[in-house]
């Protein structure tokens, strides 16, 4: 591995990060000679070419003898695109330097071999932790079937998320929002519990920033989803799902089908909820690769108790709300300890507007077992 290995390696993840290709992941491909970027693509949609086949169509005659730099390992099998390999080989490429090995445990044949059978000569592991955080969602999906979840908050200084009377808009300051309608984009889905819909009427769309809407999911475990709602009326427009338990009324159910709205039930809880691990498989059996928690505090207090979110967005404005008695941002027991408590790691910090930004990876510590008699 060479600086320049690095460099170009760092340009395909900026490439990386363009295109929607969910439920794909997202990769990106350099093509180089000389020092010389002569080419680059990412993979826009699924069922169209793979960023591999993109940077080499555009290099034409001149990959043979290049070196290609891309974020995942090359397929090697027939998908909805044929095999990235056959691409590589076809163009003569005479050096391969990949991101991260290809964690989908349903694909048969690695790439690096594929390719290494062919005479190419193949370095791997370079950045390979940011490679990693490019497909973190898809590697989630594909591992484990089930959506990977973000969890957004936007809060007081003193962690609240309403006033004394309910009202919340607008907390946070417009480049916040603004903020939040560029992580709508790039997640499959966004979800609310049912007491936000009740309370904000919201429309979860994208408005701020370009960027296309995702799917709009609410967590009803009793299917009190009011049929005026802006979530309702606007379902035949942008696609909406209400995640429901089977113990919910089935005349509910047909009325909000009638309008648009998909129901899917899963199991409940010991207390008549949903579950909230189900509703992540029963995303990701759909192709939901990525969802967005916005709230409320109950439904964000019942992901972050199962330990299910595996990122953080929390937005923080200067002002201080109270109220004696209301719930905070999320309404959950909570851990024993601080030394138990979820934590961002490697946490970054920024200020967007009047507000403080903090975004990252959560991690889970285990239960500190204490001895008898301390």
């Amino acid at each position: 591995m060479t600086d320049k290995d690095e460099e170009m390696m760092r340009r395909a993840l900026g490439v990386g990060h363009h295109g929607d290709p969910s439920p794909n992941p997202h990769v990106g491909c350099v093509v180089e000679r000389d020092g010389n970027v002569i080419a680059e693509g990412f993979h826009a949609a699924a069922g169209q070419d793979h960023a591999e086949v993109v940077a080499l169509k555009e290099a034409g005659d001149a990959a043979k003898g290049a070196c290609l730099y891309v974020t995942l390992e090359p397929c090697n099998h027939e998908g909805r695109t044929p095999p990235c390999c056959d691409a590589i080989i076809e163009a003569g490429v005479s050096r391969v330097v990949i991101g991260c090995p290809d964690p989908n445990p349903n694909v048969e044949g690695g790439g690096i071999q594929r390719l290494e059978e062919a005479g190419i000569e193949v370095v791997t592991g370079v950045l390979k932790a940011e490679c990693e955080e490019l497909i973190a969602p898809w590697a989630k999906y594909v591992t484990e079937g089930v959506a990977y979840l973000a969890l957004k908050l936007a809060l007081s200084l003193d962690g609240r998320i309403a006033t004394r009377t309910g009202a919340s808009k607008w907390l946070t300051c417009a480049e916040s929002r603004a903020r939040v309608h560029g992580l709508r984009a790039w997640h499959d889905a966004v979800m609310v519990g049912i007491n936000t819909v009740i309370a904000d009427d919201p429309r979860l769309t994208v408005r701020d920033v370009p960027g296309r809407n995702p799917i709009r999911v609410v967590v009803d475990s009793k299917l009190r989803l009011p049929s005026n709602s802006q979530l309702v009326t606007s379902a035949r427009e942008t696609p909406t799902c209400v995640v429901t338990t089977h113990a919910a009324d089935a005349a509910a159910a047909e009325a909000l089908e009638a309008a648009g709205v998909a129901v899917l039930r899963v199991a409940p809880t010991a207390e008549g909820r949903c579950d909230v691990l189900s509703t992540l498989k029963a995303l990701a059996e759909r192709e939901v690769v990525s969802v967005m928690c916005e709230g409320g505090a109950e439904l964000a207090g019942s992901l972050l108790a199962a330990k299910l979110p595996d990122q953080m967005h929390a937005f923080m404005a200067p002002v201080m709300l109270g109220p004696r008695g209301k719930p905070g941002a999320v309404d959950w027991a909570g851990p024993e300890s601080p030394a138990e408590a979820p934590r961002i790691d490697n946490a970054r910090w920024e200020l967007s507007g009047s507000d403080a930004y903090v975004h990252g990876r959560l991690r889970y510590p285990a239960k500190t077992r204490t001895s008898p008699g301390t």
